[in-house]
């Protein structure tokens, strides 16, 4: 099973790019984050008439997740936890696969905090700390998940090409990193990082300043796995050919893959 994760920055605008990308890859199922509308508003026939199901958690311009799958999805959930007032639509969780294969999936679109001097870095650490404590529930039920997006965290400096610019950046800040690291120490795996330990790989760069030419970019989309989805993990990689198109998203996707041992 091939997943994949994709902040498309709206996905009218770029429905040409990720519709020629879903038939390109053939990914069994992705992860979309910022599609920017509202459910009705999805283009969900053009998306379907590729042989995937569609489950959304749209908002009006800003925000919204998408899951698209070839399998059936079920035991959907369409918001993170933990907040009942907490109106953007950042998450959307469900259950997909065959009888062979079930994978809980998360599309996530964290939130980037920035300017730090704001209200919007508090909000970025508090819906880190509910991520965190949903996991925690998530893994008692001992099962495979893969929890996909943008979480808008440069985890190392290795993942951004000039650490000391983005140094006070919420990308990068200490108490981002703190939360990805408790996230991460709860005993998930960072499907790239599982393979490419010690390489530079680029999941975004800026529209300004030539940032893609000069391959100024930061890994700030990934793939973490549940240990039972890590026992399964075959590869991982960055797929930059949708960057190098005409007007894409700022971001490329990355995927990994899952296959039943003795399969």
């Amino acid at each position: 099973m091939k997943i994949a994760t994709w902040n498309v920055n709206s996905i009218r605008a770029r429905l040409p790019r990720v519709l020629e990308w879903l038939e390109a890859a053939r990914p069994d199922v992705a992860l979309l984050q910022e599609i920017k509308t509202v459910d009705e508003g999805f283009p969900r026939l053009e998306i379907e008439e590729l042989g995937y199901n569609v489950a959304v958690a749209g908002q009006k311009t800003y925000n919204g997740v998408a899951i698209l799958s070839r399998f059936p999805i079920e035991d959907v959930t369409a918001a993170l936890p933990g907040d009942a007032g907490d109106g953007q639509a950042r998450y959307l969780e469900a259950v997909t696969g065959s009888d062979g294969l079930l994978i809980r999936v998360a599309s996530i679109y964290l939130p980037n905090g920035n300017p730090v001097d704001s209200e919007k870095f508090p909000y970025k650490l508090r819906w880190m700390e509910r991520l965190c404590d949903h996991v925690r529930g998530l893994l008692n039920f001992e099962e495979a998940f893969v929890l996909g997006g943008d979480y808008n965290v440069a985890p190392d400096d290795q993942d951004i090409y000039d650490p000391e610019r983005f140094a006070d950046d919420a990308l990068c800040r200490p108490e981002t990193r703190e939360r990805f690291r408790t996230l991460m120490f709860l005993g998930l795996t960072d499907a790239y990082r599982a393979f490419h330990p010690g390489e530079i790989g680029y999941t975004y760069w800026d529209y300004q300043g030539g940032a893609w030419q000069k391959d100024f970019g930061l890994r700030i989309d990934h793939l973490l796995l549940s240990p039972q989805a890590a026992d399964l993990l075959t590869a991982s990689e960055i797929d930059r050919e949708p960057r190098k198109k005409e007007k894409p998203s700022d971001h490329t996707p990355i995927w990994c893959e899952l296959k039943k041992r003795g399969s």
